[in-house]
């Protein structure tokens, strides 16, 4: 039995993209690798839609890139906010934490997303703080921020934002010039269709003048090192090849689909997930009008334990899925499925199927087949739902 991994990261790899990853490898420092680099690099500013930005591509998570952020723009004592709606968000604030940054969090309650309103209070009460820092896709809540209507108090304010797309971006609309970004991050493991091992950050021009002022120590992750070399087409240092011929043969399958096509994809299997989760008797967490397009979220019913239902689905149906992050009273309640990448609607029937099994199986209720019914409609392309920027 193939298993089915539906996991918010790593995702699944096309045959392809395994195809391209055992090509034999290369010099580094040639001109072979010198246009792959170069061609990945084009689409990351079109998946980012950025034409102002320079793309640095890093070999290392997405937590990486992270770090990379706060390393080369926050110097030990500055104050920062950091918007935290769920695990990545306080991952932000940990990060910053460390390398000595005086952190202000913008928490809410997971499922919650972060308002303007409160943004701009926020500001406001700290006007020392000159880089706010904000989750666009918070893969632990299975929750969307607005980003483009945050990024506008941002901007009003006189301050520098940096984004985490790492879940978003490939998979959602994102607008880095449109939006007045100043540095967006996203990771390979996600909606690129590639395996963990490359990170990528984009940075505008406002984010620059940061840099040069930041006193935080930093050598793997110099920014401008990774700006120096990328001009040449190379790395500062050895990079993933391997991995970045699969994210090369991703980028080159998302144009061939199209962006918005993605995009829509992956918007019309959130919301026939969210709908057949519901049908299931289980709870979404993530407010109406913010839910991802990439994992959804769930509470399970009373009485369900959420090991024993992801270990029945894998163990008799081939369908993983995951368990909670984080806080304790949340995370040991809910699943979380995610629904981004190398996905169509046939796998999503297959997860819902597997997931009507289980509970059948726990005495929850039976399998008669409500998840597939309420999921239908909207795969058949009846969900007028719109993606959440």
């Amino acid at each position: 039995m193939t298993e089915q991994l539906r996991i918010p990261g790593p995702t699944p790899l096309p045959d392809r993209v395994v195809r391209a990853m055992s090509r034999p490898m290369v010099d580094h420092r040639g001109g072979e690798f010198a246009a792959v680099h170069r061609e990945v690099s084009a689409g990351v500013r079109e998946v980012f839609g950025t034409e102002t930005a320079d793309v640095l591509i890093v070999t290392s998570s997405g937590t990486g890139a992270m770090e990379s952020a706060v390393a080369n723009l926050v110097s030990p004592g500055d104050r920062v906010i950091v918007g935290t709606c769920g695990v990545f968000g306080d991952r932000f604030a940990d990060i910053n934490a460390a390398y000595g940054a005086e952190v202000t969090r913008l928490s809410v309650d997971w499922g919650q997303p972060i308002e303007e309103a409160v943004l701009a209070e926020t500001l406001a009460a700290n006007p020392d703080a000159k880089v706010v820092f904000l989750t666009h896709n918070e893969t632990s809540t299975g929750l969307t921020n607005h980003i483009a209507k945050l990024a506008r108090v941002v901007r009003d304010a006189g301050r520098l934002l940096v984004v985490d797309a790492i879940s978003s971006a490939s998979s959602m609309d994102l607008q880095m010039d449109a939006w007045d970004l100043d540095v967006v991050l996203s990771g390979s493991q996600k909606g690129w269709m590639s395996p963990p091992g490359i990170a990528f950050a984009a940075v505008g021009p406002r984010a620059w003048e940061f840099v040069e002022r930041s006193r935080s120590p930093r050598f793997y992750f110099d920014w401008k090192s990774h700006r120096t070399w990328a001009e040449k087409g190379f790395t500062p240092s050895t990079p993933a090849v391997s991995t970045l011929f699969a994210v090369q043969e991703g980028i080159r399958m998302l144009r061939e689909e199209g962006l918005a096509n993605a995009f829509a994809r992956h918007r019309r299997i959130a919301d026939a997930t969210a709908a057949g989760l519901f049908a299931a008797g289980l709870t979404l967490l993530a407010r109406e009008g913010y839910r991802s397009a990439t994992v959804t979220a769930a509470v399970v019913p009373d009485g369900i334990e959420v090991e024993a239902l992801r270990k029945l689905m894998r163990s008799r149906h081939g369908v993983i899925i995951a368990g909670g992050r984080g806080q304790a009273k949340i995370s040991e309640r809910i699943v979380r499925v995610g629904h981004l990448g190398a996905i169509d609607e046939g796998d999503l029937v297959q997860v819902l199927w597997a997931l009507e099994q289980a509970l059948e199986e726990l005495d929850h209720a039976p399998a008669d087949g409500r998840t597939l019914a309420a999921a239908q409609p909207i795969l058949a392309g009846a969900s007028e739902t719109v993606a959440a920027h």
